[in-house]
């Protein structure tokens, strides 16, 4: 069955949400909403979660599930904030989060009361797991490499990749960070080649390679002809070179710190401090 997807452009951090439904029942899920975040002042806002919300509630949606791809390192998720507004969704990711946070407690120093049993979202999907959304059938694909956590939601026809795929002309994640294996992705994306070619592919991230328009909707067949990173043709080895060369030119995501650190909270915000401020902490000579 055929889901309608909406997509939701976050510029600054060139990160595409969506909103997918199933026309018959009206039910609906969020795919990896946003927290806007100034860097500069610390400040946080709700114009991109809010954009979400409105479209769910301008068109009257059942929404059952806020679905989250991985532990993003680049944006806050705005998971939490939804569910507080949407209390009947269930806000889940996959079960690899319980490895994420056992990576990530000890760097930001959280301390032994931080759980790391993924207890901070309300449902872990397994590799393989089925669900639904209304009566459009859904199912969980494993895709570590990114991070040890990323998944891939199969909705009807509709692909949701997270960070494992880009537009073709856009290639592939980065692979260098905690948990990251460039072989690992390369054997998950190869999982989702054996999708049927007419399978809609929606990324997580475009940035418009070469000055063109950013776009979020490709096809299975697209990328098996044309992904500059992993196409018919390269194998593991040659993938793998390429991705690790690319890996030690990139800097960090200006985002990472305040980014993890949340995100491994479903999008929650640290609980404020004696004097009612809430702070981040930011890990020196560390990553």
């Amino acid at each position: 069955m055929t889901p309608t997807v909406a997509p939701f452009f976050h510029k600054a951090s060139s990160t595409w949400s969506y909103v997918v439904t199933d026309p018959a029942t009206r039910q609906a899920a969020i795919v990896d909403p946003v927290l806007d975040f100034d860097l500069a002042s610390g400040r946080t806002s709700t114009p991109s979660a809010q954009a979400l919300l409105d479209h769910v509630l301008g068109e009257g949606l059942d929404l059952r599930w806020i679905l989250e791809t991985h532990a993003h390192a680049d944006h806050l998720s705005a998971g939490h904030w939804l569910k507080a507004r949407l209390p009947a969704a269930t806000l889940a990711i996959g079960e690899g989060i319980r490895t994420v946070q056992k990576t990530f407690r000890p760097i930001f120093n959280l301390g032994e009361h931080f759980p790391v049993d993924g207890s901070q979202f309300d449902h872990l999907f397994a590799d393989g797991e089925a669900f639904a959304i209304g009566d459009i059938a859904a199912r969980v694909i494993a895709v570590p490499g990114h991070t040890s956590d990323s998944n891939a939601y199969l909705v009807g026809d509709a692909l949701f990749t997270g960070d494992s795929l880009f537009m073709p002309d856009g290639g592939t994640a980065r692979c260098d960070f905690p948990g990251g294996s460039a072989a690992q992705l390369f054997r998950s994306i190869r999982r989702l080649y054996e999708l049927p070619d007419d399978t809609r592919v929606f990324v997580c991230h475009d940035y418009g390679p070469g000055g063109r328009d950013v776009a979020c909707e490709t096809t299975i067949a697209a990328q098996k002809q044309g992904n500059i990173h992993v196409r018919d043709g390269v194998d593991e080895a040659g993938f793998v070179a390429v991705r690790e060369a690319r890996d030690r030119t990139l800097a960090m995501p200006a985002l990472i710190i305040p980014s993890v650190q949340t995100n491994i909270r479903a999008g929650a915000l640290p609980e404020p401090d004696d004097n009612g401020v809430r702070y981040l902490k930011v890990p020196l000579d560390t990553l």
